[in-house]
């Protein structure tokens, strides 16, 4: 299908948390990227199996390579240019739930009740950090950017937060918890030997750890959905509540969000909408978006909702979905979100007005991705690609397969994980053409989140104190 190329096609990149010229620089270059998709019917593709016939449960594009995760306890490295694999990282005791990667470092978490971190060089766990007492099902690596922050006058000024790059990891034990991310000239630390002895992860005392910075405790179930940036931290449990933390002082929540409620519509018969209005109500994602001061959930109620940072109030309250909304996504003008009821729903993230409904899957939606210019959509039997303005499916990259896991895309690269008769399958698409590379001249957030002077900085220190000591041994 060729799409048209005239203005209405190009969204206009709203500004509100853009970030400057970088951000700028890399909407033309997604719309460069948009071009060449949506021009190019024949993309390089290469499939190979991997996992074995494991589910993926994390799929992860991050300088050049292809990070899965899965529920055989393993993660794999591959080459994202060849599908070669480079690595395989064996040491979790349990399914792999959550990753993250930043340049040569990547964190895990798994239902061994661990965060794990690797040198993506060498494929070695350098540190092992045990405090959670149940599975840890979703992390985020969060680098320090430039936030506003409002003072008790009300005066706002520029701040960059965090001071160094943090992890924040969410369990079932129903709390967060933060670390500082290790660099790679720091010490190795392992809060337990998982070779023997008799100690556990639940059992570690995290005050002996110099990584760990702070426990947050409030919600009453398993924490299922996290988003951060600065020193905001967002989670939805299975409580049925939203809460808004600050990860640098932690203590209790700056807010404590309630609202979503089940329906009684979302079940077929009488007798199991009474059974399930006595149960909490999940909430299954949540997105921050710092430039609009706001945080979006979704939850098992079918709703989608827009919640005031600066109040706690419900600015709006988005229907539509007929079943319970597993997903979110954000970008600067668009906030998607998917369903089980096999839809997808664009939004204006200031008004919260419906832009349009992607209608063609038939099956709940199980992974997808978006930026300014197009949508990757995943369900049980096909790989969908849709055109973001008008909603018009722009091609099926997968079609007969029982199960699309995960798909990722950046610049002119697209990986997908799935089920094909009962072997599990990663397959690769390359948009570009062999004398040029849109992802080159991507722009690089690694400069604008160095970490900064860190005098005062406590979890720094503790790391410091921890070199020095060793210094002393030598």
């Amino acid at each position: 299908m060729s799409l048209p190329t005239d203005e209405r096609s190009k969204p206009e990149i709203a500004g509100k948390d853009a970030g400057g010229s970088a951000a700028s620089d890399r909407a033309k270059l997604e719309e460069v990227a948009w071009t060449r998709w949506a021009e190019n019917s024949e993309p390089k593709h290469i499939s190979f199996p991997a996992h074995g016939s494991s589910v993926v449960t994390c799929l992860l594009i991050s300088h050049g390579r292809i990070i899965s995760a899965s529920d055989d306890h393993s993660i794999r490295v591959y080459s994202l240019s060849t599908g070669e694999q480079l690595l395989q990282l064996q040491g979790h005791e349990g399914g792999v739930w959550a990753l993250a990667a930043s340049r040569d470092t990547l964190v895990s978490g798994s239902t061994d009740r661990t965060v794990r971190v690797w040198d993506l060089k060498t494929g070695k766990c350098t540190h092992i950090f045990g405090g959670h007492t149940s599975t840890i099902r979703c992390l985020e690596i969060v680098k320090p950017e430039w936030v506003d922050v409002e003072d008790a006058n009300g005066a706002v000024r520029k701040e960059k937060w965090p001071k160094r790059a943090l992890i924040v990891s969410g369990s079932r034990d129903h709390s967060l918890r933060v670390w500082t991310l290790p660099r790679p000239h720091e010490p190795e630390y392992r809060s337990y030997n998982p070779d023997g002895g008799e100690e556990s992860p639940e059992a570690c005392n995290t005050d002996e750890n110099p990584y760990h910075r702070v426990h947050l405790e409030g919600h009453e179930h398993a924490i299922r959905a996290l988003a951060a940036r600065g020193r905001t931290l967002v989670s939805g449990s299975y409580d049925s509540t939203v809460r808004i933390w600050d990860i640098i002082t932690g203590g209790e929540p700056k807010w404590v969000l309630k609202g979503h409620t089940q329906k009684g519509t979302l079940l077929p018969t009488p007798y199991f909408s009474q059974l399930i209005h006595n149960f909490t109500v999940i909430v299954y994602s949540v997105v921050l978006d710092l430039g609009r001061n706001q945080a979006c959930s979704g939850s098992m109620d079918g709703t989608v909702r827009v919640w005031d940072l600066r109040t706690g109030d419900c600015r709006h309250t988005l229907t539509g979905h007929t079943s319970l909304v597993g997903l979110l996504g954000l970008s600067p003008s668009h906030l998607v979100s998917a369903a089980a009821d096999s839809t997808l729903r664009i939004w204006d993230p200031d008004s919260g007005e419906l832009q349009c409904t992607l209608a063609a899957h038939t099956g709940a939606i199980t992974c997808f991705q978006h930026d300014e210019f197009k949508v990757l959509s995943g369900s049980n039997g096909n790989l969908k690609m849709w055109n973001i303005r008008d909603g018009t499916v722009v091609r099926d990259l997968l079609t007969g397969t029982k199960d699309v896991w995960q798909v990722v895309f950046e610049g002119r690269w697209c990986v997908a994980a799935s089920d094909r008769q009962h072997t599990t399958v990663l397959d690769i698409w390359d948009f570009g053409v062999d004398s040029e590379d849109f992802l080159k001249d991507m722009p690089s957030d690694e400069e604008a989140s160095k970490d900064l002077d860190e005098e005062g900085d406590e979890g720094a220190h503790k790391i410091k104190k921890v070199i020095e000591a060793q210094v002393d041994h030598r």
